[in-house]
C-alpha cells in the first residue's frame, strides 16, 4: 500500500502553522511498512480539494486527510470527500453523546453549527476522539482507502495511535520490525561512504540514513511473516553495519546521548562535574533531567570571566596571559580544578569562541574541551560551525561522547 497525505487549510499556506501532522503519519506509517509518495497542502476551497482528492486517487491506495472536520463553514473536508465519493452525511450518536455531555459538564451553551460535528460518511468506520469533539473515519471504497482526521495533532496524534494504526496493522500479513541506530562524530556523507554497498544492494530489510542536528541515524526496516525472523534480519544488517562504523553508534530508536552517558555513568559509578565558559551551564541542564542526576553529578560551575576561572577555578593568571581563555591548558586547568573541588571522578570543561566575533585572535566555532581522570587531564580541539547556538549545542553532545567514549574505553575523536 502506498499513501498520500493530503493536510486541508488555509492557514497551513499562509504560514500561520507548520504541518506536523504529516511529518508525524509519514513516520507512523514507516513502521507500517506503508509507503507516503506525496504529501499535499489545500485551503479551505472544496473545488481546489475536489481536484487533490481526484490526483491523490489516481496515484495512492489510502489516502489521508488531516483537518476540515470542525464546525465551522470553511470546515469541508468531510463533506467533499463524501459527495467525491456519491455518499450521504449521517449522525453518529456516539459523537453526539459525548459532545452534550461536554456542554453540559462545562456550562457553556452549544450552538447550532457544533451539530455538524457529529457528522460522519455513511458506512464508515469510526475513530473516537478522546481529546476533543469531532470523530475521525475511514471509508473504502472503489480501491481506495480514506482516512479522516482532525488538524489539531493533540486530537490527530492520540486518533492514529489508539485506533487508526491497529486498523492499518490488521491488514498486513507481514511484520514490519524498524530499527533505529543513533550516530555521533560522523557525518551523514561519510557514513553513507562507509556503507554505500549495503545502501545499494538494500531491499528486504531497507537503510534510510537522516541527518539531525550535529548527529545522523539509521532506520532499518525489515518484512517478515514471522516477526522473530523480521528481527534476525535487522540484527544480521546492523552487525554488518557495525563492522564498519560501529565506534560512532551510540544508542537505539529516541534514545538520547546525554541518556546513554547518563546510563553508563551509573552503570560504572562514576560521578562527574562541569566547568562551563561559552556552554553557559547547558551540559548540567542536560544531567539534571534525568532522575536521580544527583547520584552522578556533583557539581558544575559557569565560569564565563577570567576573573571567575582565576579566582574560583584557580587559573593562574599567567595562563590566560600567555595563552589565553580559549586555549588547552585553560581547558585542562578548568577540568582538573571542577573535579577537585566537586570530588568527582570526572571533569569535564568548555572553553572557546560561540560568536559572533572573533575572540583572543581565534575564530568563531574554536572550542577546547578539557577532560581530566585522576591526576591525569587532556584537552581536545575541535572547530565547529553555524550559528552561535549550534556551536553550543555542537560542544556540549563532543563532551558527552567523550565521556561516552571514554566509559566504553573507545579512543576520542580528533579533529
Amino acid at each position: 500500500m502506498n499513501a498520500e497525505i493530503i493536510a486541508v487549510g488555509s492557514e497551513l499556506l499562509l504560514g500561520q502553522i507548520a504541518n506536523t501532522n504529516a511529518q508525524f503519519i509519514s513516520e507512523q506509517l514507516a513502521l507500517l511498512g506503508i509507503d507516503v509518495f506525496f504529501h499535499t497542502v489545500c485551503g479551505d476551497n472544496e473545488p481546489r480539494l475536489r481536484d487533490a482528492i481526484k490526483k491523490a486517487e489516481s496515484r495512492a491506495e489510502l489516502i489521508i486527510f488531516t483537518g476540515g472536520l470542525g464546525p465551522t463553514k470553511d470546515d469541508l473536508t468531510k463533506e467533499t470527500v463524501a459527495r467525491v465519493l456519491g455518499k450521504k452525511l449521517v449522525a453518529d450518536q456516539k459523537a453526539m453523546d459525548s459532545m452534550l455531555d461536554y456542554f453540559k459538564v462545562t456550562g457553556r451553551e452549544m450552538t447550532e453549527n457544533n451539530l455538524k460535528q457529529a457528522l460522519v460518511i455513511e458506512g464508515s468506520h469510526i475513530l473516537p476522539n478522546s481529546q476533543g469533539m469531532a470523530p475521525g473515519m475511514i471509508v473504502e471504497e472503489g480501491g481506495h482507502v480514506y482516512l479522516l482526521m482532525p488538524g489539531v495533532p493533540s486530537e490527530m496524534r492520540p486518533m492514529f495511535l489508539d485506533f487508526a494504526k491497529s486498523y492499518f496493522a490488521h491488514r498486513h500479513s507481514q511484520h514490519i520490525q524498524s530499527r533505529v541506530l543513533r550516530f555521533f562524530g560522523i557525518g551523514e556523507s561519510q557514513l553513507e561512504t562507509k556503507i554505500i554497498d549495503l545502501i545499494d544492494a538494500q531491499s528486504n530489510p531497507t537503510i534510510a540514513p537522516l541527518a539531525k542536528e550535529s548527529e545522523v541515524t539509521l532506520r532499518l526496516t525489515a518484512k517478515h511473516e514471522s516477526k522473530e525472523e523480521a528481527e534476525k534480519m535487522l540484527d544480521l544488517i546492523e552487525q554488518k553495519i557495525d563492522q564498519r562504523v560501529g565506534t560512532y553508534l551510540y544508542g537505539y530508536d529516541e534514545v538520547s546521548l546525554p541518556e546513554v552517558v547518563f546510563g553508563l555513568l551509573q552503570a560504572e559509578k562514576k560521578t562527574i562535574a562541569f566547568a562551563e565558559s561559552l556552554t553557559g551551564g547547558m551540559a548540567s541542564e542536560w544531567m539534571t533531567g534525568f532522575p536521580g542526576a544527583s547520584s552522578i553529578l556533583n557539581g558544575g560551575i559557569v565560569c564565563y570571566t577570567n576573573e571567575v576561572k582565576e579566582q574560583v577555578l584557580h587559573v593562574p593568571t599567567e595562563v590566560l596571559k600567555s595563552d589565553g581563555a580559549v586555549s588547552a591548558r585553560c581547558a585542562e586547568l578548568m577540568a582538573s580544578s571542577i573535579r577537585t573541588l566537586c570530588g568527582s571522578d570526572i571533569g569535564v570543561s568548555f572553553t572557546g569562541v560561540a560568536g559572533p566575533d572573533k575572540s583572543e585572535g581565534k575564530d568563531v566555532g574554536t572550542v577546547y574541551i578539557g577532560f581530566a581522570d585522576g591526576d591525569n587531564s587532556r584537552s581536545y580541539l575541535y572547530q565547529f560551525k553555524g550559528s552561535r547556538r549550534k556551536i553550543r549545542i555542537q560542544s556540549v553532545k563532543t563532551g558527552y561522547d567523550l565521556i561516552r567514549r571514554y566509559l566504553r574505553r573507545l579512543p576520542a575523536i580528533v579533529k
